[in-house]
């Protein structure tokens, strides 16, 4: 996408003004997030009039549907002929890094359009699926379609994990790291994968039927605000669902702000005493890492909603707790970037961070959107992510 930092000058028509557009759009809906941008903030950073912004686009939705899909449509073109391989993987780490914005506007800001438009975003997203399914088949030819897929799955994750953080490396040393990652997932020996579990709905109703109010409230919550976004979800909707009348709710939490906080103060409690527990009981920074790790990915297999809101819902806190619940991620992602440092001194902290994002976003992703919930399966991944990748 064209740079939009210096915008054309007011009452001149240039001929990629479309393109300056979505560029503009992309970067101010990464940023500050789509709730918090007007068409009227777009028209100012590309230096134009509304009237000429909705020349091109009739509305906002139809602006982020449209960013969403050319931020998607270069994975689908690099993977449309597997011919060379190395040239294939070589490119898709170089488009990752330019649309580097993909996997916040696909995971985070997307879940704001309507259902059909979401459509056509999956509809890509499926062509990217398919076409990295082939390249992990270039990888191993012997694969099953399964496990083609899950790589896939993997193998996207690691492309768009560098839109999770700010981290940065000079661009070749960055998309060789990127290269590598890819290469390590395509090189695995093929997965046997376990039957996926189907108690679900027994721990709902035992929970259920245990569960305080306070308890049954910030369920629905977390369940709502997951399915159907934050702000389209009303204090009146989650005291329905929790089988609560409307007014009863406000004696347990005073807004739905406060409930939001709650859920994402209560994860992120559960994953630091996790995060406590394997550094006092492993010794070596390796195994610290594997255990760390294979809990996370059952604590996001368990609570897939909460890892939802975490990558989705952040931003509609109050800023104060907006800012304490990033820093206490940033903090959490620290202690895993120690360790690994620790079990690989080859490594800085900058590559530490790349790896180390690149395990969570794939268990992250995994666990929200993939079919496979298989922990071992995920667990080699993750783990060969950080401590197998070659550096340099």
């Amino acid at each position: 996408m064209p740079e939009v930092t210096n915008p054309p000058a007011r009452n001149t028509r240039p001929r990629n003004r479309r393109a300056l557009i979505t560029a503009a759009a992309a970067d101010l809906f990464y940023r500050q997030g789509y709730a918090r941008v007007g068409m009227s903030d777009i028209a100012e950073a590309v230096g134009v009039g509304s009237s000429a912004l909705y020349r091109h686009f009739a509305g906002k939705q139809q602006l982020l549907t449209r960013v969403v899909l050319d931020e998607l449509r270069p994975f689908s073109e690099i993977t449309a002929e597997v011919a060379d391989l190395d040239q294939v993987v070589e490119r898709l780490a170089a488009a990752a890094l330019e649309h580097r914005q993909l996997g916040v506007l696909w995971q985070r800001e997307a879940r704001q359009l309507p259902e059909e438009q979401r459509d056509a975003l999956r509809k890509e997203l499926r062509e990217v699926a398919s076409g990295l399914a082939e390249v992990a088949r270039a990888f191993r030819p012997e694969l099953t379609g399964q496990d083609a897929r899950f790589r896939a799955w993997c193998m996207f994750s690691v492309l768009t994990s560098p839109s999770y953080h700010q981290v940065d490396l000079p661009r070749r040393e960055f998309e060789q790291l990127l290269r590598a990652m890819v290469v390590v997932i395509g090189n695995q020996s093929p997965h046997r994968f376990a039957e996926r579990r189907a108690d679900s709905e027994q721990r709902a109703a035992l929970f259920a039927g245990r569960a305080s109010r306070r308890r049954l409230l910030l369920a629905a919550a977390m369940r709502l605000f997951s399915d159907a976004g934050y702000t389209k979800v009303t204090t009146e909707d989650v005291g329905a669902a929790a089988g609560i009348a409307g007014p009863s709710l406000y004696n347990y939490f005073a807004s739905k702000q406060e409930l939001l906080g709650t859920v994402i103060t209560r994860g992120n409690a559960w994953l630091e005493v996790e995060l406590e527990r394997t550094l006092a009981s492993t010794p070596a920074a390796d195994d610290a890492l594997r255990e760390l790790l294979r809990s996370y990915i059952t604590f996001a297999f368990d609570h897939g909603r909460f890892i939802d809101i975490l990558v989705s819902e952040v931003n509609h806190l109050p800023d104060a707790e907006r800012h304490r619940a990033r820093q206490t991620q940033h903090a959490y992602v620290a202690e895993w970037v120690g360790l690994l440092c620790e079990a690989r001194p080859e490594l800085d902290q900058v590559r530490s961070r790349i790896l180390v994002q690149a395990a969570l976003t794939v268990a992250n992703d995994m666990a929200r959107t993939g079919a496979v919930r298989d922990v071992d399966a995920l667990l080699r991944v993750g783990a060969a992510l950080m401590l197998d990748t070659p550096i340099g």
